[in-house]
């Protein structure tokens, strides 16, 4: 497959990119610099230059695409427009094909607010914390187009050997400081790892009657305290904590804030099933960090 993938040199994307080419598939990145273009060829991608906010410079590559996977985000006050502005070029443009564009759209689990005790399912109500209810509203745009064949991924908390979900920890870790835990250390959070969430994004793209919502998550949620204790046990870290109020990590750092503060628990059950996914990190104790 010919792919076009927004956002393919970022955190998650780095690993889409890299799990796409591997499996044979051609991918083309939409660039804003040259640095990462640079980063693009090295992985085997071709780099188009455009800007998730002026989609007129690279959205007409999605007429000849066979999908398109959308990981982009500016990470500023103009997120939400420069999203749908991405996503109504790309929906225009793909009803111009002969037939349905595959596309891949990005959710998150913090969509699905705090869960507590309930593990989310697709079927579960969405909750969106404030900063990213346009998420939902896009997701459901790009669900409802005859345009498109699609599908939401809602990843779980990511992490990686370079940190993720678990880069404030270790920072903390290496420089022999608390952690700071937001809201409180019996607070859950769902858990991927990026290899596994990149195969989910390939499985996917490459099945396109499966359409709808799907979560892919390891673990459906692993107390902060125990991610904690083992950065700690792995770094010579003495396990102590500070805990920080939600007011306080809001005022201090933004509404997103709230995201990292919620009890969540979400399973990928739906995945599983339909695609044979399966984890090669089923623990996050059993991957590098």
């Amino acid at each position: 497959m010919n792919i076009l993938i927004l956002g393919g040199t970022g955190s998650i994307g780095t690993a889409v990119t890299q799990e796409l080419i591997r499996h044979g598939h051609g991918v083309t990145g939409v660039s804003r610099s040259q640095a990462s273009d640079r980063k693009l060829e090295a992985m085997g991608a071709r780099p188009l230059r455009g800007d998730l906010r002026c989609p007129g410079a690279w959205v007409r590559e999605a007429a000849r695409a066979d999908g398109l996977i959308q990981l982009a985000a500016t990470f500023d006050d103009d997120m939400a427009e420069a999203d749908t502005t991405a996503i109504a070029a790309i929906l225009q443009q793909a009803a111009l094909r002969p037939e349905p564009l595959r596309m891949i759209y990005t959710g998150g689990c913090w969509l699905y607010g705090a869960t507590g005790s309930r593990i989310a399912d697709e079927a579960s109500p969405m909750r969106p914390i404030k900063p990213f209810a346009w998420m939902e509203r896009n997701a459901r745009t790009v669900l409802s187009s005859p345009a498109v064949s699609a599908a939401v991924i809602h990843p779980a908390m990511v992490y990686h050997a370079g940190g993720g979900a678990f880069s404030s920890y270790l920072d903390a870790a290496r420089n022999g400081q608390p952690f700071e835990i937001w809201g409180s250390i019996s607070t859950r959070w769902p858990l991927i790892q990026r290899d596994d969430l990149a195969r989910a994004y390939r499985l996917l793209l490459e099945d396109p009657d499966l359409t709808g919502h799907f979560n892919v998550s390891s673990e459906d949620g692993v107390p902060v305290a125990e991610i904690t204790g083992e950065i700690a046990r792995r770094h010579g870290h003495d396990g102590g904590y500070v805990v920080r109020s939600l007011k306080h990590v809001l005022i201090k750092y933004g509404a997103w804030a709230e995201g990292p503060a919620l009890d969540q628990q979400m399973g990928s059950s739906k995945l599983r099933r339909l695609t044979g996914w399966q984890p090669q990190y089923a623990s996050f104790r059993d991957a590098q960090f």
